[in-house]
């Protein structure tokens, strides 16, 4: 039994959950792919997986090797890249996490182009607005905005962009355009809970803070968008979120004179991991993507 390739097809198996969808992917027979996995419990001495009707899980053994063969993979995969040379373009499969509204907006539709560089690359990618377990969910690189709370974490900053009060012209036409930032504690307020309700202002030196006040909450970007362009309020956010309308005068900045705190959007990769030539190549594309944009 050839070893890479037993942990190769074993961590497909754990990846897409079935035997029949990693030997799709692995374009073999399934019957092949049942029989690798086999042997390895067999060399191993060992169970590695849990099987039902529905699903395959991970026992505890499967999990820890899975976590180390797959290392032992991207490790193989970067010696065989380092030998080819960056003109043989990448393989394998890359794992990403991105808040929602973010991949939405500024990186799916431009992953055709990345996608195209690399037709031998396969790209996953976890949409979710809260902080995961990078390693738990095998995570090549996440893409965070704001402040990193975990300083273990290997990460690297992307960009830097702008925070702005926004809202649309049909609210601010029946709720009056606010004047300064106390104005504010007048107006409905959407608010992100992802963000303090106080928000702070600084203009040619001076400070000022304004807890806001509104009937609505929500927990994710994509919440506040639908909000926001249902004329019910005005928020803070990244002008990232709201780039299209920004661009077409669906949503308006208001309070242009006052400075809101930047945002950040970083590079984060799993701690204790070996971070990949994918995992850099891709932030690297991200990275032009928004620096192109601003």
């Amino acid at each position: 039994m050839d070893r890479y390739q037993a942990m190769a097809t074993f961590v497909r198996v754990v990846e897409t959950g079935s035997f029949s969808a990693a030997a799709r992917h692995l374009n073999v027979g399934q019957p092949a792919v049942s029989k690798t996995v086999a042997q390895l419990e067999s060399r191993l001495q060992v169970s590695l997986l849990i099987r039902s009707t529905h699903q395959l899980t991970p026992t505890e053994a499967g999990q820890s090797f899975y976590e180390r063969a797959r290392i032992a993979i991207q490790a193989a995969d970067e010696a065989e890249l380092a030998a080819k040379g960056a003109g043989a373009g990448l393989s394998g499969r890359l794992r990403v996490s991105a808040a929602t509204t973010f991949a939405r907006l500024h990186v799916i539709p431009r992953l055709p182009q990345f996608l195209a560089a690399h037709p031998h690359l396969d790209v996953d990618i976890l949409l979710d607005d809260r902080l995961i377990d990078l390693v738990a969910e095998g995570v090549d690189i996440s893409l965070r905005l704001g402040v990193l709370s975990d300083s273990a974490a290997v990460a690297r900053k992307i960009v830097t962009g702008g925070r702005s009060v926004l809202a649309t012209p049909a609210y601010l036409a029946r709720a009056g355009l606010p004047q300064s930032p106390a104005d504010l504690a007048n107006h409905e307020a959407i608010v992100y809970s992802q963000l303090p309700s106080a928000w702070s202002f600084t203009r040619n030196g001076a400070a000022v803070s304004v807890s806001v006040t509104g009937r609505l909450r929500v927990s994710a970007a994509e919440g506040l968008r639908a909000a926001v362009l249902a004329d019910m309020g005005v928020t803070i956010a990244s002008d990232w979120m709201f780039a299209p309308e920004l661009a077409n005068g669906t949503v308006v900045r208001v309070l242009k004179t006052w400075s809101l705190p930047s945002i950040d959007l970083w590079a984060v990769f799993p701690a204790g991991h070996m971070m990949t030539t994918k995992a850099r190549q891709f932030a690297t594309f991200v990275e032009g993507i928004m620096r192109s944009a601003d």
